[in-house]
């Protein structure tokens, strides 16, 4: 289901376009297959930001089959660390991101992510090293992805959150009438009102895709908050 007008999203899908014939190759198999990656929608927005903001390093939780990482690091030259939990998607990703030709500027890892980002802060002595954070993977962790993964973000940082519409689940229960989905929803709306009540992030909420968040974070704030003191900026 749309999360918008079904006709103004079929228009807006006429209007993607891809200058990467390898990576539209991708997109076309995934969306043959059935396999998730970001609507095109979703990816022209993430691009368009991306762009102003040139981020050097990205981090990526839930690669999928590695197609977001190497549109990233296409669209904007930056490199990306993706993490993926699952053994077969794992590989995939591995694969496509060398057959595509970025393994120089994505770095695909495995393991649960709430696993491997501590070893992540720890090969980098603590550094703050990301300048954009995206979150795609178990809706119901959203929250401690970003918990996580805030000490090792840069001041101005973007933390960018897909699918937090989850088909209006998360703004109407009428659209979960067999209560399949009770406890995820009810975990995206606490996660949306808490990072939407942060005194160190100013964020908004999109109904592009299946809803997207953009935070931008205010890193001295942060550190206030966290009581160790403030930081210097960039």
């Amino acid at each position: 289901m749309n999360i918008t007008n079904d006709i103004i999203t079929s228009y807006i899908k006429t209007l993607y376009r891809s200058d990467n014939p390898k990576l539209m190759e991708l997109r076309e198999f995934a969306e043959e297959k059935h396999i998730p990656v970001i609507l095109r929608e979703t990816e022209s927005l993430l691009l368009s930001i991306l762009k102003i903001k040139k981020p050097g390093h990205i981090l990526e939780i839930g690669s999928a089959v590695g197609y977001s990482a190497c549109c990233f690091a296409d669209g904007c030259g930056c490199t990306v660390t993706t993490i993926e939990s699952d053994e077969e998607t794992y590989e995939a990703a591995r694969v496509n991101v060398s057959e595509l030709g970025f393994a120089g500027q994505v770095n695909v890892l495995k393991g649960d992510a709430r696993e491997v980002m501590p070893a992540i802060a720890a090969a980098n002595g603590g550094e703050e090293i990301f300048d954009v954070v995206f979150i795609d993977a178990a809706k119901s962790h959203y929250r401690t992805f970003w918990d996580m993964a805030l000490p090792m973000c840069r001041n101005n940082a973007l933390v960018i959150c897909d699918n937090v519409l989850m088909k209006g689940m998360t703004a109407s229960d009428q659209y979960d009438p067999g209560k399949r989905y009770k406890t995820s929803i009810r975990k995206m709306r606490e996660f949306i009102k808490y990072i939407t009540h942060l005194g160190y992030a100013d964020t908004c909420v999109l109904p592009v895709g299946d809803g997207v968040s953009v935070s931008v974070i205010d890193k001295e704030a942060y550190l206030r908050e966290q009581g160790k003191g403030g930081c210097d900026d960039e």
